[in-house]
């Protein structure tokens, strides 16, 4: 047993590296903040983006030594401050001083209930604000991808809304601005009729990159290890005898190929590696391909993870969706966004078209760049308007590999929750579910951590039905065990 004497000396050094470590949080959060120009004028923005600041510069440190040497004084770990850091930091601060006998007059006050959690407060707000009222039974919300026939099927959009669809989203990839509208319509309708919000998300394509069309040399459509194709524009680009050719629309991609650069296909099924190019193509060696090999086919997406690309961020066809939709949407998914400047010119072909309050922004983290940029694509786009963010996991995997995935979804999960940002978990989320039916322990799994996020995108597939009906169920009774990174004791029943 430790006495209150040995616990005073033992929490002494203690209570100095906390003091250390919140002064130096300050000074660094401050310079953090300063440096997002222009000023951020949004008020219900600029308090949480403070906090964000301080969050980058405490997690710029390994607090791993810290976090065990609080534990055994029964104080927190810091492992849950995410929307509070200087209020957690005080707390313990303050407790801290008190178990080591020093004056507490020289420590932080003990933070107001209210100021503790105004983060989580501030992200309900936002989450209500792009995607609706909460549901009945969570309050994590689900977004489904609508096919084709939501356009004519009034009673189908109906049907998802009333088995919890929370938010539609419209692939603006596909179908036609008449098509969008009518899906839009059928959105409103539901929602009118069974009482349940329901929000309209329309996702821009952005300079996605695709294989538009593939050239065999023979009846084979496989490629395997080894092989080697040719990436070209059109009728350009180099030949090789026996070789497939893919050809991409982007003549842009292949001035900036050299050889090395990975070349990933169809979210990182292909892999491959670039031997030689110019700039009407390239030469690629496959790399990356189960046994059996994979297919090679049209519409599948393209990434080069290792390339800088300076594609502009809206493309001819970006402009003329949002001619179309700026008026009638709710939120305007961001495909591709990679620098704040991105962030800013999206919001002034919105301002021009749509005088007055702006949709909301889904920015889709897809690339490295957007990672690595993701505290200044927030500001640059909270600072205006209420932000979500999307972790488009198959891009973003074929991007900065598999192994690497989801440790990157918990960080931006951290990193969103710090600036009170609502997530959408997607990718391939009920994946085969959703298409063919089937369940599969892992995809219960994964959809099952996905709570943590504050939206879950299922695509479309003829069991979304089905899948909409088992997630909701599954999403509620998580939530009575965990809310982000907090595990709730709810009681067992099981034992």
């Amino acid at each position: 047993m430790i006495s209150a004497r040995n616990a005073e000396r033992a929490a002494a050094p203690l209570r100095e590296e906390l003091a250390n470590l919140r002064e130096a949080v300050v000074c660094e959060s401050a310079s953090i903040y300063d440096s997002w120009n222009p000023p951020i004028e949004r008020r219900a923005f600029r308090l949480v983006a403070r906090n964000l600041a301080a969050y980058i510069a405490l997690r710029r440190r390994d607090l791993r030594s810290l976090q065990v040497a609080l534990m055994p004084f029964g104080l927190s770990s810091l492992g849950r401050c995410e929307s509070r850091v200087l209020p957690t930091l005080d707390a313990v601060l303050r407790t801290a001083s008190y178990v080591s006998g020093e004056q507490l007059g020289l420590a932080p006050a003990y933070p107001r209930t209210a100021q503790f959690f105004r983060g989580d407060r501030q992200l309900q707000r936002n989450t209500e604000e792009l995607f609706g009222a909460r549901p009945q039974r969570r309050s994590t919300r689900i977004m489904v991808t609508l096919p084709s026939e939501a356009a004519s099927d009034a009673a189908f959009v109906r049907s998802l809304v009333e088995h919890g669809m929370n938010c539609a989203r419209i692939n603006a990839a596909h179908d036609s601005p008449e098509m969008w509208k009518a899906m839009i319509a059928n959105v409103r309708a539901a929602s009118k009729s069974t009482g349940n919000a329901c929000a309209v998300l329309v996702d821009i394509a952005g300079p996605k990159m695709r294989i538009e069309r593939v050239e065999f040399p023979g009846t084979d459509e496989c490629v395997r290890r080894g092989d080697t194709i040719v990436l070209a524009h059109g009728v350009y680009g180099p030949r090789i005898p026996g070789a497939a050719r893919a050809i991409c629309g982007l003549p842009e991609v292949f001035p900036a190929l050299e050889p090395g650069h990975r070349v990933m296909i169809d979210e990182g099924r292909i892999g491959a590696r670039v031997e030689r190019a110019d700039k009407n193509g390239a030469v690629l060696r496959i790399d990356q391909a189960r046994e059996r090999g994979e297919k090679l086919r049209a519409q599948k997406g393209l990434n080069f993870p290792d390339t800088q690309l300076d594609l502009d961020p809206l493309t001819s066809d970006d402009y003329d969706t949002l001619d179309e939709i700026a008026q009638d949407t709710d939120l305007i998914g961001y495909s591709f966004v990679r620098d704040p400047a991105d962030v800013a010119l999206l919001q002034e072909e919105l301002r021009k078209r749509r005088p007055g309050a702006l949709p909301g922004i889904v920015l889709k983290i897809e690339t490295a760049r957007a990672v690595a940029n993701l505290p200044s694509l927030i500001v640059q786009s909270a600072r205006y308007a209420s932000t979500a963010v999307m972790i488009a996991r198959g891009d973003l995997a074929a991007e900065i590999g598999y192994r690497r995935v989801a440790e990157m979804q918990e960080e931006l999960l951290w990193i969103c929750e710090a600036a009170s940002v609502p997530v959408v978990w997607a990718t391939q989320v009920f994946d085969t579910f959703v298409k063919k039916g089937r369940r599969s322990r892992a995809e219960f799994t994964d959809a099952a951590m996905a709570e943590r996020a504050d939206c879950v995108m299922l695509n479309k597939g003829p069991y979304i039905i089905e899948a909409l009906e088992q997630l909701d169920d599954l999403l509620g009774r998580m939530e009575a065990h965990q809310t982000k990174k907090t595990s709730r004791l709810r009681a067992l029943h099981s034992w």
